[in-house]
């Protein structure tokens, strides 16, 4: 596998309040521990905030890292995403320009997470909407290729470099204005059993393929619900507060979920890889299980509610076994 990644969170902003810190020292520690500890050489920066993904890109470039800049609108409508885009692609020409290896993701699951593509105000009422009407699945790849589509034009004028969009499989995407096929792709025991010849189908389409996501948070059962497993928080507002039932703390299933799904990568022939997530900010590691956030987090290290790790005692959180896995993957041949 040519690029061994991970995601990085930058922040996201919804209703006025970010999802995590972002303060330039721990950014550029955090990404020295991804080249350096992690043994990633390249990096996905995804969040709504482009001055957070410009900063962070060229960090990153610096490290020697290669940047896939993922600008995430969220709760946009096209045009927005669009203005967005073209200011995203000019930022992330200037990086490329200066020597550095960029990718730009022109998005990631638009349909889902954005207006004029489903019915419903946010994602939660979009997808209750698409279990209800399976209809509305028959007319969401003409709607989403139609955007993606003048979406890489506004992107390509302003960016000489590679570009792609990280999918989910229901939207079937077509490639064409794309260099590189990129998808979301969590194994819940549902698709198991096909899980890799989905992987080899997408290899044999003929351009480099991307996974943009993959993993599971850290409990027992999590690996078999797939991209469904953070779905255990309750939440006041946006401010998650306590986990919905009792859950047993299992790191070694979110270790071993990601040791099984980069052997199916490297085998397929998959190009690039980014494990999902460094860190997930707003969810910590507390002591009591009913409270214990970071359960429900997709990070490979837990966030800490008070004080500063053992591991590395200048940030505020500490590696999880999936941080030992990730790393012994990634320092391989």
């Amino acid at each position: 596998m040519r690029a061994k990644g991970i995601g990085y969170d930058t922040g996201f902003e919804r209703g006025g309040r970010f999802n995590r810190p972002f303060d330039p020292d721990l950014v550029r520690r955090e990404l020295a521990v991804i080249r350096h500890d992690l043994h990633c050489t390249a990096v996905r920066l995804i969040g709504t905030d482009l001055d957070r993904i410009d900063f962070a890109a060229r960090e990153a470039a610096a490290l020697g890292l290669e940047v896939w800049f993922s600008p995430f609108p969220w709760d946009r409508r096209p045009e927005e995403i669009l203005d967005q885009f073209a200011d995203g692609a000019a930022r992330a020409e200037r990086l490329r320009e200066g020597g550095a290896e960029v990718v730009f993701v022109t998005g990631a699951e638009l349909s889902l997470f954005n207006h004029g593509f489903l019915p419903g105000d946010g994602i939660e009422e979009r997808l209750a909407n698409l279990l209800a009407d399976r209809a509305l699945i028959a007319d969401l790849p003409a709607r989403v290729n139609d955007f993606l589509a003048r979406a890489a034009e506004v992107v390509r004028a302003r960016f000489g470099g590679r570009i792609t969009y990280a999918s989910v499989p229901l939207e079937r995407v077509d490639w064409t204005p794309f260099d590189i096929v990129s998808v979301d792709a969590h194994r819940s025991k549902e698709v198991a059993h096909q899980y890799r010849d989905g992987i080899r189908t997408l290899v044999a389409s003929g351009k480099p393929v991307a996974i943009t996501e993959f993993g599971v948070t850290p409990y027992r059962g999590a690996a078999d619900l797939g991209a469904r497993c953070g779905e255990i928080v309750e939440y006041e507002g946006e401010v998650p507060v306590r986990l919905k039932g009792a859950y047993v703390r299992d790191e070694e299933e979110q270790a071993r979920y990601f040791r099984e799904l980069l052997a199916v990568f490297s085998a397929e022939g998959v190009d690039a890889a980014f494990a999902c997530t460094f860190a997930c900010y707003g969810l910590v590691h507390r002591p009591d299980p009913a409270e214990d956030l970071d359960m429900a987090s997709w990070g490979v290290v837990k966030v800490l509610e008070n004080g500063t790790g053992e591991t590395y005692p200048d940030v505020p959180w500490e590696p999880k076994a999936a941080f030992g896995a990730l790393a012994e993957c990634y320092a391989g041949p």
